[in-house]
């Protein structure tokens, strides 16, 4: 008898959870000698939550010069990530403050100031942002 009988509803399977499942390799272990494992109050208090790694400097610049006196935040010095993820990036930005923006020769450009909100994002995303220039 086997699953097929099982599914044809002719074989009783019990539900109630004190099925014998037949040989268990763990019972003559013993933990004599072991250190005492968690008490189950550290297992639900917070675990110390793990830094991440810096993945660098990047540079935060507000301009205007040759915008037509619009203002615009440029994150520049990107280093170890390509284009998808610093496209990824510009558009959690955009969406974050609400604006539009573009990533153009390796840069990501949000329209006005929103260096604080870009700042945020960029940390959260594990790099180190440092306000530069105007």
């Amino acid at each position: 008898m086997g699953q097929k009988e099982a599914a044809m509803g002719n074989i009783d399977i019990p539900t109630d959870g004190h099925q014998d499942f037949g040989h268990n390799p763990f019972e003559r272990l013993s933990n004599e000698g072991l250190p005492p494992g968690p008490s189950d109050e550290s297992l639900t208090a917070s675990a110390p939550v793990a830094r991440k790694r810096s993945r660098g400097r990047v540079d935060i610049i507000r301009q205007k010069a040759g915008r037509g006196g619009k203002t615009v935040t440029v994150i520049t010095n990107f280093v170890g990530i390509g284009l998808p993820e610093k496209e990824q990036l510009a558009k959690a930005m955009q969406k974050a403050c609400g604006v539009g923006g573009t990533v153009k020769e390796g840069r990501i450009e949000i329209q006005g100031d929103k260096r604080e909100e870009v700042a945020r994002i960029l940390n959260e995303a594990g790099f180190r942002p440092v306000f530069a220039g105007g």
